[in-house]
């Protein structure tokens, strides 16, 4: 009977380690199903914004011999006098008749002036007039320069364009695709690095257009950012952790901080248009209003992040200082801080790369304007990057959708070398005890 009791235990004993080990393997395949699903998502995501961006980085160009023809620029020669007479010309003439002479032809009948300028980008003629009101010197002579094709060009010229189709329903004629074939194959039209993607402002033409102001805007912003919710942020949390009182009061603090840091961010952009622009007077479309926004938006990370390195802090560490006679601010700023300063450098940089990316509180201060020179100042108009790629994102043109994809590659660089940063300067200052 005993033996029979013992065995019947075992059976139970081993049944259930068989159903708990079973559980187990259930959980961690769960575990490893559900990180599978999620790195499938993330390599679907970086595989379409890279298949379609990555060509962004080249741009379709020409290399012609211009002649700045003195009788069209500048006939009675009256810059010495006027030098706002070399404004005017239509310097885009000169590049057609640079590339006619290139691919032979003769005189141009109107249609084939028509597919010789499709072939040049409209932004040619800006190009060569700044190069005349910098060196008026070149007047008369012939310079070999490169030039933007058209957007259309470049995109049939990266394979972008389904050329099978009849030729009514593209906007490159098979007339254009011969003169194409005829540059590649003497070295005229070829791709070369785009840089202006990275010096250009907006543009209505995709191959003129460029992130250049965008940047600037966004670097004034998180300068901003950077210069008031790292301070403000860090104070705050040294008295909420070490100064203040327990009670209600700071109580009600405390949950109201990790409310705001859940607060969706487009309400930070109307609480920055009533307060900074109806209220304060501020421009609309600057990177100082756009700075303070963001650095509303972005106090409660920083808090919230320095509050726990500061808990992380072992009390011994505390106790120490202030047994040997340490003020607490002596206890705090000496010991406690240098202690938590990788939290507190992880938790901003994240704050940072939050608010590099955030485009809805930018669009209700006015941050969508058309900007094509670089803001000098934090108070000039401006853009950013995530509203620069929303605008982008919104555009007809065929060629929009790699800029697009482009500029997110970018903003994806800026936000991981921001996230790597955070993690260096933790690996770096990091004590363990």
């Amino acid at each position: 009977m005993t033996d029979s009791s013992a065995s019947n235990s075992r059976q139970k004993r081993d049944f259930g380690l068989k159903r708990r080990y079973a559980a187990e393997r259930r959980f961690r395949l769960f575990g490893q199903a559900a990180i599978g699903v999620g790195l499938f998502f993330l390599a679907a995501l970086l595989f379409t914004v890279f298949s379609k961006g990555y060509t962004a980085f080249g741009q379709t160009s020409l290399n012609l011999d211009i002649t700045f023809d003195a009788q069209l620029i500048d006939k009675n020669n009256a810059r010495a006098t006027d030098p706002d007479v070399l404004l005017t010309p239509n310097y885009a003439v000169l590049a057609r008749d640079a590339l006619a002479m290139k691919l032979g032809l003769g005189k141009l009948s109107s249609k084939d002036r028509k597919l010789v300028d499709g072939i040049i980008s409209n932004g040619t003629k800006v190009q060569l007039r700044d190069m005349v009101m910098a060196n008026p010197a070149i007047i008369g002579t012939t310079q070999n320069i490169w030039i933007l094709a058209e957007a259309d060009i470049d995109s049939a010229n990266k394979g972008q364009i389904d050329l099978s189709v009849d030729e009514k329903r593209r906007k490159v004629s098979d007339r254009q695709l011969e003169w194409m074939a005829q540059l590649k194959a003497d070295g005229t039209l070829a791709q070369r690095f785009n840089f202006g993607l990275f010096r250009n402002g907006a543009s209505s033409r995709p191959e003129m257009a460029g992130l250049g102001a965008a940047m600037i805007g966004s670097l004034y912003m998180m300068l901003i950012v950077l210069v008031l919710a790292l301070p403000i942020g860090v104070a705050a949390s040294i008295y909420l952790e070490e100064f203040a009182p327990k009670n209600r009061f700071t109580d009600i603090i405390e949950v109201n901080i990790n409310n705001l840091a859940a607060v969706p961010s487009i309400v930070f952009g109307l609480l920055g248009l009533a307060l900074f622009i109806n209220f304060a007077g501020l421009p609309r479309s600057a990177s100082l209003v756009g700075g303070l926004v963001l650095t509303l938006m972005t106090l409660p990370t920083i808090i919230i992040a320095t509050r726990a390195a500061l808990k992380a802090v072992p009390p011994s560490i505390r106790s120490a200082a202030l047994g040997i006679g340490a003020s607490r601010m002596q206890m705090v700023f000496h010991h406690v801080l240098p202690l938590a300063a990788p939290g507190v450098l992880t938790g901003t940089i994240i704050g940072l790369a939050q608010a590099l990316g955030e485009t809805a509180p930018l669009l209700l201060i006015g941050m969508v304007a058309f900007i094509t020179d670089a803001p000098v100042t934090p108070l000039d108009p401006a853009t950013a990057l995530p509203v620069q790629i929303f605008m982008w994102a919104n555009e007809a043109e065929r060629a929009f959708v790699e800029r697009t994809s482009g500029a997110i590659i970018v903003l994806l660089m800026f936000l991981a070398v921001m996230n790597i940063t955070a993690i260096l300067l933790r690996k770096h200052f990091e004590r363990r005890w």
